[in-house]
């Protein structure tokens, strides 16, 4: 691919989307001058593997940090300039301002394009006491590297980690890893708050069992410390609430995107905050260009704008936006926010709507729990939750979260892919998945969610949460919930004014129960209510709804706060 010979390109920002927007524009032509300013030393780093060197799990940092400025330069001849600050553009005269951070000098620089990719800064609130030695945040090494040697020469013991959002989550574990007692402190009501609260639960339950306090719907009011460092952090209120003793904290509250030079080139900034590019990454200002995590995406379900950080979109859109600039055609196609992130022995994965955000954007929704092994049990399979949220006009598969031990990566993968071209929720049932008894069901998971749901949206197998369960009956709706399960499985626990009528005596008992109202059926996991369900509606029942994700789920569901 060619190019004009005089293109000279900037590129500010040297991470994930703007090396791979360097890179791409050279793979397409060897005329163009490429110039990249960075004011750290770091260069495209995995800012997603900082917390694991913090922990141990990652021996060196030069490990996330495998690429300098003279392998750019050799590989690509791109001019990577580090410890260069760009802190100003003017985008009529097309010149940026840069300073050389070690010598002060202050020059001009020319460009014929423009690429902002100046990523996000930590959101660091003004709390009394957050400027005190042992205070860090997590965005780049030089976070990770102070954070591995505090703890290494303060001798650190007790932690509290200010947010549970991805960086918080990996930080707790990894902090946990080393033996320090771990506190985090959220304000809204539960960790992993981007989920719904029945999955948000699970993460939960899994950092209190391995002893991690955890304080939900709590606001930290202030650090305390003195000049040697910080020594707790007040929750609550300033005056009278309690301190909690801590010889580090972490704040990871957010991220938002680095505007300042976005604004000075006169560009528009979109309704999520980040700044507005078409699917190429052109800006509304002539040869300004934005991509990463400085830039807005747009969701591939609904077309609207959306701004998920994530290291993942930001390469793709540094590759794209590199191949526009040297004549391609490359386009971005959509986000759907797929994540996952490991919390001590679960993984935690989401893709799409959440129920919220589907209910939010006007979908009547149906939702599903299953909750089946990853693999054989006869092998060490154990119990993997697919919550997956579907339209009911439509039938399209909208959204889903995975939690489990081991399985989680491959299931939110495949309904990902399902999702992005637009899958009826019959269609999975369908897919030809993989299969051995090492590493899968013969009727794996996602299939499972896909004869569940079309039974629902399709058949005559309607499902109901348990939340929506519990909506109805404070409505005062008159419900019947019937339990099939034995009665040992009864004895453990059961839902709230319960029939129990084992599935076995289901077909001779059914006298017992009310045709014309609105009736619940559930087991431990919904296969079994299922079967009870249908049992109910060939009998005549009007209406008939298993409990989405049965007992187990309903448990889970109690637990929200």
């Amino acid at each position: 691919m060619s190019t004009s010979p005089s293109l000279k390109i900037v590129v500010v920002g040297s991470v994930a989307a703007g090396t791979s927007a360097a890179a791409k524009a050279r793979r397409n032509t060897e005329t163009a001058r490429i110039t990249v300013y960075e004011r750290d030393h770091d260069i495209s780093y995995s800012g997603c593997g900082l917390p694991y060197f913090v922990g141990g799990e990652v021996g060196t940092i030069d490990e996330l940090t495998p690429r300098d400025a003279a392998w750019f330069k050799e590989r690509y001849d791109v001019d990577v300039r580090t410890g260069h600050e760009v802190t100003g553009v003017d985008a009529s005269a097309r010149t940026v301002t840069v300073r050389n951070l070690a010598t002060g000098e202050t020059f001009e620089d020319t460009y014929d394009e423009l690429i902002l990719a100046t990523g996000v800064r930590s959101v660091v609130p003004p709390l009394p006491g957050v400027d005190l030695p042992g205070v860090y945040t997590v965005r780049n090494p030089s976070d990770a590297r102070g954070i591995r040697d505090w703890i290494e020469t303060r001798g650190v013991r007790r932690a509290v980690v200010v947010g549970a959002g991805y960086i918080g989550l990996e930080m707790t574990e990894q902090l946990a890893g080393r033996g320090i007692a771990v506190t985090v402190v959220e304000a809204l009501r539960h960790a992993m708050p981007r989920m719904d609260a029945d999955m948000s639960a699970r993460v939960d339950a899994e950092l209190r069992r391995h002893d991690v306090d955890l304080l939900l719907s709590e606001r930290v009011a202030a650090i305390e410390g003195d000049g040697d460092g910080v020594t707790g952090v007040r929750v609550g209120a300033a005056e009278g609430g309690r301190s909690v003793p801590a010889d580090l904290v972490i704040v990871s509250v957010g991220v938002r995107p680095n505007l300042e030079l976005a604004e000075q080139a006169g560009v528009t900034v979109g309704p999520t905050g980040a700044v507005a590019v078409d699917r190429q990454g052109r800006t509304d200002v002539p040869h300004v260009w934005a991509v990463g995590d400085v830039a807005e995406s747009f969701n591939l379900i609904t077309g609207e704008p959306a701004w998920v950080p994530l290291g993942s979109t930001a390469n793709k859109m540094g590759r794209i936006t590199g191949d526009a600039i040297t004549g391609g055609t490359l386009e971005h196609r959509g986000i759907l926010g797929t994540s996952i992130v490991r919390v001590f022995d679960l993984a935690v994965a989401q893709t799409g709507l959440t129920e919220d955000q589907a209910q939010d954007a006007g979908y009547d929704v149906e939702v599903l729990h299953t909750i089946k092994p990853d693999r054989p049990e006869y092998l060490g399979g154990e119990p993997l939750v697919i919550k997956a949220v579907a339209d009911r006009a439509t039938g399209r598969l909208l959204g889903a979260q995975a939690i489990g031990a081991s399985g989680a990566d491959k299931r939110i993968d495949v309904l990902a892919t399902a999702i992005t071209y637009g899958a009826d929720v019959a269609d999975l049932f369908h897919l030809d998945l993989a299969y051995s008894p090492t590493y899968a069901t013969t009727k794996d998971p996602v299939h499972y969610t896909g004869m569940a749901l079309t039974n629902a949206i399709h058949g005559n197998a309607p499902l109901i949460t348990p939340a929506e369960l519990a909506r109805r009956r404070a409505d005062g709706e008159k419900v019947q919930v019937v339990d099939v399960r034995s009665a040992k499985d009864r004895a453990k626990g059961f839902v709230d004014d319960s029939v129990h009528i084992p599935l076995a005596e289901l077909r001779a008992r059914a006298g017992e129960l009310d045709r014309d109202v609105l009736t619940v059926t559930y087991c431990n996991k919904g296969v079994t209510g299922n079967a009870g369900q249908n049992v109910l509606r060939n009998l005549g029942f009007a209406q008939v709804f298993n409990l989405s994700g049965g007992h187990k789920n309903y448990q889970s569901w109690t637990r929200i706060g």
